[in-house]
């Protein structure tokens, strides 16, 4: 594990992150990994921009080499060193530090209220009156549904339990909390359900340049039962979640990205915690960026890495 040492004192990167997401469970590995990346900013001085690279790059490693999914670190990490590393030329290194870190704070304090403006986006399409199909615990589909709660709209929500874990009850737990009617059912009841809801809503762990998604598995079960249902299949995420991958099929996503560290050497007989939902699949994407069409992903892409 990495020690950025800073007159005397070592800051352990992995230890930091991870205490970051164990004092607040509402906080995503992106964003923690981001704040991750601000503290070693504010902690170390650099000689130089490649060596300030090169640390970054040796923290995500760090952070991605942890048991927990690596779509989410590896691009909000890439995002954050992108831009606050634009244009720094003929300037002197404490100067360009100082502008990182200005840089990184704004680039925190936005993708810190994504949520909220993703919540937002997606009110038109909540409406009195509607059912509404998702999959385990989204934190940016849990902040939706209770903003239109909150909104006064009265709707049903079914949640899957979401393979291995409890994260299906966590997510009824949370909208009983709130006041909204939801039942809990199984992944493999979502043929049996989709026939009777609206629309499907989900939450991403990582939007790859084809307007896909890679998310917790069964995600593209329920994807093909939208489709042939004919119901539209609605995902929510953060900007920060765009990631410069193309997979062509579940084969092709990385096993990094859909295995637990500790089974990657040997695959063959565990599950994948994730797959990869294509865009054909999907209706609309509601992001901080605006309300894309999945052909539209690659020109945000393109935006956000120039």
């Amino acid at each position: 594990m990495p020690q950025i040492t800073e007159n005397g004192q070592n800051f352990d990167v992995v230890k930091y992150f991870l205490q970051l997401l164990d004092e607040d469970k509402d906080l995503s590995s992106g964003i923690a990994a981001i704040r991750t990346l601000l503290m070693i900013l504010e902690k170390k001085q650099f000689g130089t921009i490649h060596i300030l690279h090169t640390t970054m790059r040796e923290a995500v490693a760090a952070m991605r080499n942890t048991d927990l999914s690596i779509a989410a670190i590896v691009s909000a990490g890439e995002l954050f060193c992108r831009f606050i590393t634009l244009s720094l030329d003929d300037k002197h290194m404490e100067e360009c530090r100082q502008i990182m870190l200005n840089r990184g704070k704004i680039f925190l304090t936005k993708l810190l209220n994504s949520r909220q403006v993703i919540a937002q986006q997606a009110q038109r399409f909540i409406t009195d009156g509607c059912r509404i199909l998702t999959h385990s615990r989204s934190r940016v589909v849990l902040k939706a549904l209770i903003t239109a709660s909150q909104n006064k709209k009265s709707f049903h929500v079914y949640v899957t339990q979401g393979g291995t874990g409890n994260s299906g009850e966590e997510m009824v737990k949370d909208l009983h909390a709130a006041g909204i009617d939801c039942t809990l059912i199984l992944d493999s009841a979502t043929g049996y359900v989709m026939e009777s809801v609206d629309f499907v809503l989900v939450g991403a762990e990582a939007v790859v340049e084809s307007g896909g998604i890679i998310n917790r598995i069964g995600t593209y079960t329920m994807g093909l039962c939208a489709r042939e249902m004919k119901k539209p299949f609605y995902v929510l995420a953060e900007s920060f979640k765009f990631s410069r991958l193309y997979p062509l099929n579940q084969r092709d996503l990385p096993n990094e990205y859909k295995y637990s560290r500790k089974h990657l050497n040997d695959v063959s007989k565990v599950h994948p915690l994730v797959d990869y939902t294509p865009p054909v699949y999907i209706t609309l994407l509601f992001t901080d960026l605006g309300r894309l069409t999945p052909s539209a992903v690659s020109d945000e892409l393109i935006k956000l890495y120039m």
